[in-house]
């Protein structure tokens, strides 16, 4: 797993939004499309804002969700509610091509089924999603696969609830699709992930987020999360 260090997480963001705009444009060349799935945070709103800027076929861009709490549509809890304004309000993203996990349904189980589907139409059968954005929780837990949740051993299908978790059960992509994509960029910034940001990179599977292949996966981290991690292992950037 490769690791590049900025100075600040305004610094991460834009550097991720340049890498998935790279992204985007070989496969929408290669594939004819690009699928990327996306996680919540503060840093991941800033890193589509500045995506929004970027020149890119945005008609070809597909965006679907890595997790969701179960919350009414345009709840401040949703990360749909930021991912539209993010996205809808500054790019040419079509509004059809960002898929919401839906869990304003009342069968949440037929809801997960529903949405596996749908990702089946749109990245193939299996799913291949051409990158999948993830962060890393201080607990080490990523998307909603949470420690201790009985979701993190689900292996026969690709969406699954998980557990209450902070206040609200979750939707969330599980392992077996994660690992099918063609790319995984953690973004990971701030000193409280220090410690698990180290044991991430040090491969350790104890944590949630350690479970992930690490095979093609790069993280883009700010220097107050790199702060643990042996230095000469890293890739610095100014």
């Amino acid at each position: 797993m490769e690791i590049e260090v900025f100075a600040d997480a305004d610094s991460v963001a834009r550097e991720a939004a340049k890498l998935i705009a790279a992204e985007a444009r070989a496969a929408i060349a290669a594939r004819g499309a690009f699928v990327m799935a996306v996680s919540g945070g503060h840093t991941p709103w800033i890193m589509l804002r500045n995506l929004a800027q970027e020149d890119m076929p945005w008609n070809a861009v597909h965006v679907v969700q890595v997790d969701e709490r179960v919350a009414p549509e345009g709840d401040p809890d949703r990360n749909l509610t930021h991912l539209r304004e993010s996205l809808l309000q500054h790019a040419s993203l079509r509004p059809d091509h960002i898929y919401p996990m839906p869990v304003d349904s009342a069968n949440l189980e037929a809801a997960c089924v529903r949405y596996a589907r749908t990702l089946q139409e749109i990245a193939g059968s299996p799913p291949v999603l051409d990158l999948v954005h993830l962060g890393l929780g201080p607990d080490g837990h990523t998307a909603s696969l949470v420690p201790g949740d009985p979701v993190l051993n689900v292996k026969d299908t690709d969406v699954a609830l998980a557990g209450p978790y902070q206040g609200r059960q979750r939707m969330t992509l599980t392992y077996p699709i994660i690992d099918r994509s063609r790319l995984v960029v953690w973004l990971v910034t701030g000193s409280e992930k220090a410690g698990m940001l180290a044991r991430l990179l040090n491969g350790d599977t104890s944590i949630p987020a350690g479970r992930v292949l690490a095979e093609n996966a790069i993280v883009l981290a700010d220097r107050a999360a790199a702060s643990l991690f042996d230095k000469n292992s890293k890739t610095e950037v100014a």
